[in-house]
């Protein structure tokens, strides 16, 4: 339990680490309202709002950042296209109740009862498709396809060396420059952008100083609520393989304690925070787990400097315009290796559990949810799409609660 240092951090450390991990989600964090026409100064705002919400509810334990979701950028993208963004936000202020509801059962019915439906043999290969099933967005942003101006010779050469940048600081990386390898690569792939030519500047000049983010409020509709709640499911869903993930980085239980009921209450006040200003959902960001299993940073102080820092930043205007200059494959160089980090994880978990993995019922398990949460399978159609992380693991909890247990008389499979 000694993971986390007693005694109190240097400050130029809290705040290197935490600038680090905003850094890190601000990628992501920014994307999500640029594709769904949301602000994303407000996303910024409310990513840290909700972040600040979640570290109350929990009482400072676990060490996540909260931001865009990303599981809801088709439904949102939906939704706006037929009701409008003032009833989307509405729609997405009652999702975010639904994660309170679940918390309420969870805190009435103990977390027995999702210890049976959520198994290793199905938790660890669904962080596995976290991780994975994002690893095709990694390398396209790598390969320069999300950047208009940056060929595909010049995107590799960029990503490849924020990435090589980030892999020598975490390996060899000592002291201070431990702590920082992603901020090392991004800071080095910027500047070899810079000398390339490929930064462009005019967003910067045309930003001004200070400026209130373009906050809207929500309004409720029947129909865009309706289209909302069963989208609000599956990232309740990926919020406890996330609760895992950070738990088996940090080899702690945080289902126990501070409780899966807070954590959920956590998440789903800081989604109906800032649908309420006009954000996107919040939910735990993968990236900074990713983060937290290669610096080790596992205090969560950390993510509140992180939360502050966002919503300073929503304010400044020059400097989210600034970050946004960020190439495309600097960013996704670095993904690659956080993406893939995430898998890792997730297999951890499965290796922990010690179970035989070709035993038929595991390995049918285990092959669904891997194949179904990358290969892009779908099922249903219109806005009861189910897809991705949510799908696999529905397919997983699924096949775990209609399989027979396999018979535990043959140690000699285990190893």
């Amino acid at each position: 339990m000694n993971d986390t240092p007693s005694q109190p951090e240097s400050w130029p450390r809290v705040l290197l680490t935490g600038a680090q991990m905003l850094f890190v989600a601000f990628g992501a964090l920014v994307l999500v309202p640029l594709l769904t026409g949301l602000d994303p100064s407000v996303a910024l705002f409310t990513a840290g709002i909700g972040t600040l919400l979640f570290h109350t509810v929990t009482r400072l334990t676990v060490p996540v950042f909260l931001a865009s979701s990303f599981a809801f950028i088709a439904p949102i993208q939906g939704s706006i296209a037929n009701f409008g963004v003032s009833a989307t936000l509405g729609g997405l202020m009652v999702a975010g109740l639904v994660y309170v509801a679940i918390s309420m059962a969870v805190r009435v019915k103990g977390t027995g009862w999702l210890h049976r439906l959520l198994p290793p043999v199905v938790v660890g290969p669904v962080i596995m498709v976290i991780g994975l099933a994002l690893a095709p967005v990694a390398v396209e942003m790598a390969t320069g396809e999300t950047s208009d101006n940056i060929g595909y010779g010049a995107a590799l050469f960029l990503s490849m060396a924020s990435l090589l940048v980030t892999l020598i600081l975490a390996v060899f990386g000592r002291g201070l420059l431990r702590l920082i390898p992603i901020m090392g690569g991004i800071v080095v792939g910027y500047c070899l952008a810079l000398l390339m030519g490929l930064v462009d500047f005019t967003p910067v000049q045309d930003a001004g100083w200070l400026s209130i983010p373009a906050f809207t409020a929500p309004s409720f509709h029947w129909a865009a609520i309706l289209f909302m709640i069963p989208v609000a499911i599956a990232p309740a869903v990926e919020h406890i393989g996330d609760m895992v993930a950070i738990g088996s980085v940090t080899r702690r239980n945080y289902l126990e304690k501070p409780g899966l009921h807070r954590t959920l209450l956590g998440d789903g006040l800081a989604t109906t925070a800032a649908a309420l200003f006009g954000g996107p959902p919040n939910t735990t960001y993968s990236e900074v787990t990713g983060a937290v299993t290669l610096t080790r940073a596992f205090n969560p102080r950390y993510m509140v400097v992180a939360a502050v820092l966002a919503i300073s930043l929503a304010f400044i205007a020059k400097l989210g315009a600034l970050l946004q200059t960020i190439p495309g494959p600097v960013m996704g160089g670095i993904m690659t290796l956080l993406f893939g980090s995430i898998a890792v994880v997730g297999m951890n978990t499965l290796v922990r559990a010690g179970h035989s993995l070709t035993a038929p019922r595991n390995l049918v398990v285990v092959s669904l949810i891997l194949v179904f949460g990358i290969g892009g399978m779908q099922v249903g159609g219109g806005q009861f799409t189910l897809q991705g992380v949510s799908l696999a693991a529905l397919v997983g909890i699924v096949l775990n609660w209609l399989l027979p247990d396999e018979p535990q008389d043959e140690p000699d499979h285990a190893h």
